[in-house]
């Protein structure tokens, strides 16, 4: 995307947010003054139930206009699907899961689009609107403020785990209902302490998204490891080196602006782990942080965790203690 940042089909001088800041979603003014928020995601199955791995799609798809502090209002699908190896109906019982989340979060599906694919995945296009006040970006991180984590890490873990058979019952039960709660609460909750900014946790993992963010607001962070949250068994199967190809990329990365100090390789590997579906970190001053943790307790969401504080020393990078 890098080559595109600056090209005429992505410069208008109502574009608010773009391709620049590597943000969560892309942000327009409409005329009347709201902001229109869109995203698009989708991914192949992560898990094994079909119903399961549309819950999680839908709400991954969504996490990016919740963490822009918006309200998600309509839907395009996205499906590949290998037509002459897996049946309709199985697609179906997909279809109906993610649906069923895009009802949870009152998102109204007006379309979308299939392909004969085959490795079959299964997405969305989501539109949203936030008011310009409630507007929530990777680029507003202040030094002092702390950063509070809304959902344990470890779900590229425990999906490698379940693709080569390795995950207990107890385990893949915890992670899909991590991966297939909405940020919705948290995004509420947000709106009603005042933040100063946030962003999802995917793919490039809790340590990815958080450079990212550093870069953007021109700080550091300094991460008090034991603090962040993991789902149950995560740390066992890291051990055990049952990890994504993905998540020893992502460590490659973040490696070059991380102070890992004396962490071991298997809690490097967590805190870079390939999320899908992950909560939101976001970064809150100080002096609104209990505030902040009491809101998402509120909202019920799955950790209200504080990891770490913003500082202004060493701007794009991350120490860990």
């Amino acid at each position: 995307m890098r080559p595109l940042h600056n090209h005429p089909t992505t410069l208008h001088p109502d574009l608010v947010v773009g391709l620049s800041s590597g943000d969560d979603a892309g942000v327009l003014r409409l005329p009347d003054g709201r902001l229109m928020v869109q995203t698009v995601d989708y991914f192949t199955p992560v898990v094994d139930e079909p119903g399961d791995w549309g819950r999680i799609a839908a709400a991954n798809a969504l996490s990016d206009i919740y963490a822009m502090g918006g309200t998600p209002s309509t839907a395009l699908q996205l499906i590949g699907w290998p037509r002459d190896k897996l049946s309709f109906d199985l697609l179906g019982e997909v279809i109906l899961g993610g649906v069923a989340k895009l009802q949870e979060a009152g998102c109204l599906l007006i379309g979308g689009h299939s392909i004969d694919d085959p490795e079959p995945k299964y997405g969305f296009a989501v539109t949203g609107f936030v008011e310009p006040d409630q507007l929530t970006t990777n680029g507003g991180a202040r030094p002092g403020d702390r950063l509070v984590l809304t959902k344990p890490i470890g779900t590229g873990i425990i999906s490698t785990a379940i693709k080569n058979g390795r995950a207990e019952p107890n385990v893949i039960a915890e992670a899909i209902e991590v991966m297939a709660g909405l940020n919705a609460g948290a995004a509420r909750a947000m709106a009603v302490v005042g933040v100063h900014a946030a962003t999802d946790v995917t793919g490039f993992g809790l340590f990815g998204h958080l450079g990212e963010m550093l870069v953007a607001s021109g700080v550091g962070a300094i991460i008090e490891h034991r603090s962040v949250p993991l789902i149950e068994g995560v740390r066992q199967l890291a051990n055990a080196g049952v990890v994504p190809g993905g998540t020893g990329r992502n460590l490659i990365a973040v490696e070059r602006f991380t102070d890992f100090g004396d962490l071991d390789a298997a809690d490097r590997l967590i805190l870079a782990d390939a999320q899908t579906s992950g909560g939101l970190l976001i970064s809150v001053a100080a002096a609104k942080t209990l505030e902040l943790v009491e809101a998402l307790t509120a909202e019920n969401t799955r950790a209200a965790a504080i990891i770490g504080d913003i500082v202004e020393d060493r701007p794009g990078t991350i120490a860990v203690w």
